[in-house]
């Protein structure tokens, strides 16, 4: 099983920026995606941002569109997820997670609504005005 580890999470002032950074122990061969989750207190995991393999297509939450980015450096075994002009509803815990997928269903529509199983420990953010 892949192991993931999410860091680069703290406590900033809204309208600042974070780099979160998902270290993978091995990406799956071929087909696969990529995706950040994060889950407030009291609120269930959503959902942030996804991406497909082979420099395929990304997919944003609407809340964080025009505001995040989610990439891949493939060498590092990294996923990314930077955080610009961030606001208090972005406060929660931030996971990572990857899992394989059909070449004929890779994208990012698809890896954004993919169930997951695969989970690190997340990394928290805190954003306050």
């Amino acid at each position: 099983q892949v192991q993931l580890a999410e860091s680069g999470g703290g406590s900033v002032q809204v309208g600042g920026s974070l780099r979160l950074s998902c270290a993978v122990s091995e990406f799956p061969t071929r087909s696969y995606c990529m995706a950040w989750f994060r889950q407030a207190p009291g609120r269930e995991r959503e959902g942030v941002a996804a991406l497909a393999s082979g420099a395929g297509s990304s997919y944003y939450a609407d809340s964080v569109k025009g505001r995040f980015t989610i990439s891949q450096e493939i060498d590092a075994h990294t996923v990314y997820l930077q955080m610009n002009n961030l606001k208090p509803e972005d406060t929660a815990m931030y996971y990572c997670t990857v899992a394989r997928i059909s070449p004929m269903l890779r994208s990012g529509g698809n890896c954004y609504t993919k169930s997951y199983t695969n989970w690190g420990q997340g990394t928290q953010v805190t954003v306050s005005s």
